[in-house]
Formats: C-alpha cells, sequence, structure tokens
C-alpha cells in the first residue's frame, strides 16, 4: 500500500514537471536504447558471417601456397604452386574426403554482342559445385569430358549473367572470356554480397585444363577446395592433408612449409569469438551513458529533495514516517528510470530494425536483450535515488517546516 501511493504521488509529480522529468529520463532512455542497438547489431552481423561462411560449404578446408613473410601473414610469391595431381593425391589418399576441387583464377573480361563486364574466371572442375555449395539454377554442369578434355564450356554467375544478358535466356549463347570463346552450359542460384562487401556471384566458371591451356598459359592451380565427408572430424583431414603436402612438396621436419591448410570451423570459432569480444565490448560502452543517467537522476532528486522541503515535513508532521518519505523517493527515482527503459526499449527495437535493414544483417532480438537492459536501469534508479531519499528521510520535520 505505501509503495503504491508512493507510485501515484511519482506520477503526480511527475505529470507536474513534465519537462524536466523527460530529461532526467533521457540518460537512462538513451542507454537502453544503445545497449539493444549496439547487442543486436553484434548479433546480426555475427548470423551474417556465420550464414557466408556455412554457404562456402560443410566441414571445408582449403590449401592455399604460401609462407610466413614481413609483408603480411604470407608470401605467396615466394611459394611454389599447386598442380592438378596434388588435388588428385589428396582425393586418393587422405580418408574421410568427400569431394576435392583444384582452382585457378584471374581477372578478365566478358563479352556478348554489345554488353562486356570486368569480372574474373574461374578454372575448376565438376567437384568444385558441391565442395562450395553452389547449385545450378539454369542449365546443367560440366560433363566428365569437358572437364577431362578442356571442352570450350562454361558456367555463369547471377551477377554476370544479369550484366551480360539481363532478361534472356543465356544457355546455348556464346561469350568470349579474356578472348576466348566459351559456350554457356548453365547458371548459378546468387548467394548475394558477403558481410565484408564482397560480391560473390561475380564470376565465370570454366574447365580447369581449358582455362591452364587457353587462358594462362600453365599447369598451375592456386588453391585446392576440400570437402570431409559428414561426421568426420575436420581437424584430423587437416593433419594427413598436411603431412601428405609436406612429403609432396619434399618439406624437411622441422622446416616450415611453404603451403596453408585451413579449415572454416576454426575460421568460424574464431569470427565467433572476435565478434563476440566486440559485442560485449560495444554493449559495456552503451551502459556507461546508463550510468550518466543514474547521475543525472541523482542531481534532478537532490534538487527536488531542496524544493520540496516544506512537503516532507508536513508529510513528517502530520504521521509520516522516515520509512514512508525513504520510499516515497526511491519509488520516484525508480519511476523515472522506468519510463526511460521502457521507451528506450521501443527506440533500441526500432534504431536495431532500421539499422539491421539498412546494413542487410538479420535482426536477432530475445527477451534477455530486452529484460537486462532494462533491469539496469531500474537498478541505476534505485542506487542513484537512494542517496537524495536517505536525506529526504532524515530531515527534522522542524527545521523543514521552518524552510522558505
Amino acid at each position: 500500500m505505501i509503495v503504491w501511493n508512493a507510485i501515484l504521488l511519482t506520477l503526480r509529480q511527475v505529470s507536474r514537471n513534465l519537462m524536466r522529468s523527460s530529461l532526467t529520463a533521457l540518460g537512462v532512455l538513451i542507454g537502453v536504447a544503445a545497449v539493444i542497438a549496439m547487442v543486436a547489431l553484434g548479433r546480426g552481423a555475427a548470423a551474417r558471417v556465420d550464414a557466408d561462411l556455412s554457404g562456402m560449404g560443410q566441414n571445408l578446408l582449403f590449401v592455399v601456397p604460401g609462407t610466413p613473410g614481413r609483408g603480411g601473414p604470407m608470401n605467396r610469391t615466394a611459394s611454389r604452386p599447386f598442380t592438378e595431381s596434388d588435388a588428385d593425391a589428396i582425393r586418393r589418399q587422405i580418408p574421410g574426403i568427400a569431394s576435392v576441387a583444384p582452382m585457378a583464377a584471374r581477372g578478365t573480361i566478358a563479352v556478348y554482342g554489345g554488353a562486356s563486364w570486368k569480372t574474373s574466371v574461374t578454372g575448376t572442375t565438376a567437384d568444385y559445385l558441391t565442395t562450395l555449395s553452389w547449385e545450378i539454377s539454369r542449365g546443367r554442369a560440366f560433363s566428365d569430358a569437358e572437364v577431362r578434355t578442356g571442352g570450350s564450356a562454361c558456367i555463369l554467375g547471377d551477377t554476370v549473367r544479369r550484366e551480360l544478358f539481363a532478361q534472356q535466356d543465356p544457355i546455348g549463347a556464346s561469350i568470349r572470356v579474356g578472348g576466348v570463346s566459351l559456350l554457356v552450359i548453365g547458371t548459378l542460384k546468387p548467394k548475394g554480397k558477403s558481410t565484408f562487401g564482397v560480391d560473390q556471384d561475380d564470376f565465370v566458371l570454366m574447365p580447369l585444363a581449358a582455362f591452364q591451356r587457353r587462358i594462362v598459359g600453365n599447369r598451375d592451380v592456386s588453391i585446392i577446395f576440400i570437402s570431409a565427408a559428414p561426421k568426420v572430424d575436420t581437424s584430423r583431414v587437416k593433419r594427413d592433408v598436411i603431412e601428405l603436402m609436406r612429403r609432396r612438396r619434399h618439406i624437411r621436419p622441422g622446416d616450415i612449409a611453404d603451403f596453408f591448410v585451413d579449415d572454416m570451423k576454426e575460421i568460424a570459432k574464431t569470427v565467433e569469438g572476435i565478434t563476440g569480444v566486440l559485442t560485449s565490448l560495444l554493449a559495456a560502452i552503451a551502459a556507461i551513458s546508463l550510468l550518466v543517467g543514474g547521475i543525472g537522476i541523482m542531481n534532478v532528486m537532490l534538487v527536488a529533495v531542496s524544493e520540496r522541503t516544506r512537503e516532507i515535513g508536513l508529510r513528517m508532521a502530520v504521521g509520516a514516517r522516515r520509512r514512508d518519505v525513504l520510499v516515497q523517493f526511491l519509488v520516484e527515482a525508480s519511476v523515472l528510470s522506468m519510463i526511460g527503459g521502457i521507451v528506450g526499449i521501443g527506440l533500441g527495437l526500432a534504431g536495431s530494425y532500421a539499422a539491421t535493414s539498412k546494413l542487410g544483417l538479420p535482426m536477432i532480438i530475445d527477451p534477455v536483450v530486452i529484460g537486462v537492459p532494462f533491469a539496469f536501469s531500474v537498478l541505476v534508479g534505485v542506487v542513484f535515488g537512494f542517496f537524495p531519499a536517505r536525506k529526504a528521510a532524515r530531515m527534522n520535520p522542524i527545521d523543514a517546516l521552518r524552510s522558505e
């Protein structure tokens, strides 16, 4: 009953001093909204990165030539490229492999009729589609004969298809890629842009043998993609691949390897850890504004105590206990924080929706993301309102009544 009466008195005071009450709650409002928005953006970014990595393929590993160097994490120019026989050795000798796709790429210009588009051409095998989880939208994949003999066929990413053919059906048309005429036999379903803004659909696929013979004039392979079979430990596959490649490249024990084997699961865990830390850091920074809002509440409540000294003295003179006065001012501070918290939740959700929509991120909100900042806002009101409330409760009724 005491608390209910205090709430009614608080609402009356808020309505009488609407502008001051709004400004008092503003710090808490901004803090709650900022925490919700920052956590939502962090979780959305993490989910987008995870989706991008998962979209590259299940149980995916990739082998890249390169050695540690001063100019960056790896120096690829000083390392020997792979060959298709390396990929064949991995496929034959490593247990638990579902598919292996050697790949080489080069920037080029694709031309059809009067349309041209600057893109990249990728030479690979038919296993590339299954290894990296690409799906055919129209047409078909490379046949074994086309891969083996280096047929003049190609498959278009959705961006290249759109830029060269617009609404036309490209199947059966001939395009020129790097001065080479290729028959379009299929198109790929779009994956869109990655989290880092890279267009994943901007490329042309052609058989590796044709790419090596007609585009680059060598037998080099720049990356080998490996898809482990379901339920196979990718860390074990990674160890086996490292051992095999060290033998094939005649690297003695203790010497630094001139290649890297990366596991997509390990990369995903690393990225997840980084985004988690960044999300927590952003939320902590945003929560500082809640503390600033609490200080604002304490200052305003101290002013309110000074302004209402005669009221406090009168209440205590007619029988109000110190506890009643304490509860009244504590409830007043808490209600102001709650109002800021409630409005902040709405503003935070609206801001999260606008930001995630603008950035193309999924909006991930759960009750904890809303409940924790709100509970913290109420706690801020109680903690920072306690000192003014205690000051009011300790007033001498006679001195309070004498004040002007």
